[in-house]
């Protein structure tokens, strides 16, 4: 069971915490203001809760749980930098930020202050708040862009199916998209309502997204040459 505490600058006075890792991150949530950035790397890509059957968007890291794409390298700097990742470890309850001391993040020898010698939140701790800010805000903001989307009939099924060069075939399965053709389909007053409501962006950026999925098919399939 994970240990929760309410962060305090005098309990957590010497807490430090280490960099987030998406080393066992294949689908990280993500809100609708961050599309557009997380686009220009990654695949973002739609599936459901399996407790609620709710729609919620993601950012697609990889295929394979323990096999990172992106050691050592720009997107996994981006990667790190979305604000479910920046956050792990940190929670919302109430109006106070919850820890789970049992997280990795924490105890590492390589960590980085919570707090100054003041007791202020360091750079490490006020970039978790700023990702929790975004998220609190965000998710709500996203909820709605999904079920406008799903009115709209905007939100289908994709193929996920790969063949890699040593044989192994994948197939990931109930992940979504949006519709490119159904979104060019819609009538004005749909499409001008979209556009005013900020959510016709957001629509296209995740559209482009897809042109990153061959590219982690290619990531992949060389992590399989390599352990060869």
């Amino acid at each position: 069971m994970p240990t929760w505490e309410v962060l305090n600058s005098q309990v957590h006075a010497t807490l430090s915490i280490a960099a987030p890792s998406v080393d066992t991150r294949l689908f990280v949530q993500v809100v609708a203001a961050e599309f557009e950035a997380a686009a220009a790397r990654f695949p973002i890509l739609f599936t459901k809760n399996a407790e609620t059957g709710a729609f919620f968007a993601g950012a697609m890291l990889g295929f394979k749980p323990g096999q990172p794409l992106f050691a050592d390298s720009r997107d996994r700097i981006d990667a790190e930098r979305l604000f479910d990742v920046e956050r792990e470890g940190f929670y919302v309850s109430d109006d106070s930020i919850v820890i789970d001391r049992d997280h990795p993040r924490f105890g590492g020898a390589d960590g980085k202050p919570v707090f100054d010698w003041e007791g202020k939140p360091d750079e490490p701790l006020r970039r978790v708040q700023r990702a929790l800010a975004q998220l609190s805000v965000g998710l709500d903001a996203t909820d709605q862009f999904i079920r406008a989307c799903l009115d709209l009939k905007l939100i289908e099924p994709i193929d996920m199916t790969f063949r890699f060069d040593d044989g192994e075939q994948l197939a990931l399965e109930g992940l979504y998209t949006i519709s490119r053709d159904a979104l060019g389909a819609l009538d004005d007053a749909a499409a001008l309502d979209l556009f005013r409501r900020g959510w016709l962006q957001p629509a296209y950026a995740v559209i482009g997204s897809l042109q990153h999925v061959p590219r982690l098919a290619r990531l992949h399939n060389d992590r399989l040459a390599e352990a060869a």
